[in-house]
């Protein structure tokens, strides 16, 4: 059960950080009030299921894959856009399922990855100094200064395309699209005609003879709602801690307290202190949870977010996000596992491969190396190889739309080609040819 001290409004009394500077707090107050009286977007049960899943994975028997937007946008919200993003992760799994025999748990960073912290209160936009892009959740992205002022309606507008969102997921996931004997139909075109989408052909064609022998051989497959179906979950950082809150719900049957924005939520490198406000609220909630831990948290500070997020040692609770750099991931990630493992806390472990390696190209714009980010990803593996423990998913930025943000991988994007097709609202972002490629990578680095 919820620990008697907490409630989801505790968190008002710690340290918060990252929250906009809201102008008007009549503004936000009711729409905070109008989404306290809207429906879940996600329910207790789903959010128990994904915590189930996931302790498949920190016990080593499964594989978890979190991708999605940096930030999603409300320009985005069409059916081929979400279609596309799903389809990309959906490719992913079967690459690693097959590739590398082991079970895919899928969550995407969707349906709620609206709001981003910031380094800095403003940023040069031209030769402009303007308050920071936060997030379509608190305000825009346009370059002048009212486009920048936070505007609270925007969390309701959040939680009415996250609906919209899930709508689609699960109607896509459930209604025929992820059946396993369709997976030639998931391949674009762009993939199809690449080195990549050649070999994930080459395993759509594979899986096709192993459906037609089981077939053959009597077993009826139409009954296997695992070959025609999948479970998709949501998840985003839990930053704009009122929408978080306006959102909990306590469930009928256990009587514990849910965020029901997203199946699962995580605290991010800038909001993880021990004492402050997102692990105050986090704490609380009984969704499965993830941390993001940069290369300057130390062993001590990990054991004290296992024991605050996970007391009881649930295995699925707690996934622990690494986030080092490929420079730093050999000699930050080793004493964590070790100490970690040697507390007793069996948490996930998942490798964040994008947020260390970004930096800002010689034409101004943030991106990130393909190389840099096997690197990391290889330095991850290797950790866990040399600690014994098990290195239990990625996360990862990427998107359906053919961009040009990360540098190399497929097609060997250079930096004169950034500005092509740069579209992301934040971060950049691996195209779909690029996440093939990785998924490739990632089933060879399994398998070795």
């Amino acid at each position: 059960m919820t620990q008697v001290s907490w409630s989801p409004q505790s968190w008002r009394l710690r340290p918060a950080a990252q929250q906009p500077p809201w102008p008007d707090d009549d503004l936000l107050e009711r729409a905070l009030k109008e989404l306290c009286a809207l429906p879940p977007l996600v329910f207790a049960g789903e959010a128990r299921s994904l915590t189930r899943a996931l302790g498949e994975v920190a016990e080593g028997r499964a594989f978890l894959l979190q991708a999605g937007d940096c930030a999603e946008s409300f320009a985005e919200l069409s059916a081929d856009t979400i279609r596309d993003k799903l389809k990309i992760i959906l490719q992913m799994a079967v690459v690693l399922t097959y590739g590398a025999g082991v079970p895919v748990v899928k969550v995407g960073r969707m349906a709620g990855q609206f709001a981003k912290p910031r380094t800095s209160a403003t940023e040069l936009v031209g030769e402009v100094q303007l308050d920071s892009f936060r997030g379509h959740m608190v305000n825009d992205d346009a370059p002048n200064p009212q486009a920048r002022v936070p505007d609270p309606s925007r969390l309701v507008a959040a939680y009415h395309q996250s609906a919209s969102t899930l709508n689609l997921l699960r109607a896509f996931t459930k209604g025929g699209f992820a059946d396993l004997s369709q997976v030639h139909i998931w391949n674009q075109q762009f993939v199809a005609s690449s080195d990549e989408g050649r070999r994930y052909e080459q395993i759509a064609a594979e899986i096709d003879r192993a459906l037609h022998f089981m077939e053959a051989c009597g077993i009826e497959l139409s009954s296997e709602h695992s070959l025609h179906q999948v479970d998709f979950y949501t998840s985003h950082e839990a930053l704009i801690l009122g929408y978080e809150e306006a959102l909990t719900r306590r469930d009928s049957l256990t009587g514990d307290f849910y965020d029901c924005s997203a199946h699962m939520l995580w605290v991010g490198e800038r909001t993880r202190q021990i004492t402050g406000a997102h692990v105050e609220f986090l704490a609380g909630i009984k969704n499965p949870l993830g941390c993001k831990l940069g290369p300057s948290v130390t062993p001590e500070e990990v054991i004290e977010i296992c024991e605050r997020l996970d007391p009881d040692r649930v295995p699925g609770r707690l996934t622990l996000i690494s986030r080092m750099g490929t420079d730093r991931v050999t000699d930050a990630l080793p004493p964590l596992l070790e100490t970690v493992r040697d507390s007793g806390h069996l948490v996930t472990w998942a490798c964040d491969p994008m947020h260390g390696n970004t930096f800002v190209s010689n034409g101004g714009r943030k991106t990130r190396r393909f190389d840099d980010i096997l690197g990391e990803l290889r330095g991850f593996f290797e950790a866990h190889r040399q600690a014994g423990t098990w290195p239990g998913g990625v996360h990862v930025e990427l998107t359906g739309d053919d961009v040009t943000e990360c540098l190399g991988g497929f097609g060997d994007i250079a930096e004169e080609q950034l500005h092509e097709r740069y579209t992301t609202t934040c971060d950049p972002r691996l195209n779909a040819r690029q996440s093939i490629d990785l998924a490739f990578r990632i089933a060879e680095l399994l398998r070795g």
